[in-house]
């Protein structure tokens, strides 16, 4: 496990095979950050499926609304919703989309990203500016390449669990 600098801006997440630790970059995207550790501490990403995951690409989850349901109808609507809070504005920065790094999810609108994130499985540049990065992933990187692919996955994984470092 990584050592921990800032707890408070810290997340984990328990996947199937482990826990992977993300150093969330409050000083680069503040308002994603704080939405992140908000959706955390009230249990909303417990339980949520990885709805989209591409081989090469990424791994998205969040969908707060449907994402933790069971049956086939909801699994196939995973990736329209978010949650009951507002949507985010964009926080855009120099940050590349490196491997690893955790991107805001959203639609055609920029400023439309809620709860859904995606985490990279590959250097994915020509994401650079369209997307907020706020947050790396500083260890368990190998459970998030094991995540099942497919979109949706016919079984998709689950964040079994997501905290706040500081309250863990």
């Amino acid at each position: 496990m990584a050592e921990i600098k800032d707890p408070e801006n810290t997340i984990l997440i328990e996947l199937k095979d482990g826990t992977v630790t993300i150093e969330l970059l409050a000083d680069v995207a503040p308002k994603h950050a704080e939405r992140m550790k908000e959706l955390a501490r009230s249990g909303a990403y417990d339980n949520v499926c990885f709805h989209r995951v591409i081989d090469g690409f990424m791994a998205q989850t969040g969908d707060v609304e449907h994402g933790d349901m069971e049956d086939d109808f909801n699994l196939r609507r995973a990736g329209t919703g978010g949650s009951d809070l507002p949507d985010l504005p964009a926080e855009f920065s120099k940050l590349p989309h490196d491997r690893g790094t955790l991107g805001a999810a959203r639609s055609q609108n920029p400023n439309s990203a809620n709860s859904q994130f995606f985490i990279n499985f590959s250097d994915n540049h020509f994401l650079n500016g369209q997307y907020t990065v706020y947050g790396r992933v500083v260890s368990g990187m190998e459970h998030v390449d094991a995540i099942t692919r497919g979109e949706p996955p016919a079984t998709p994984d689950r964040m079994i669990s997501v905290k706040v470092a500081a309250d863990a």
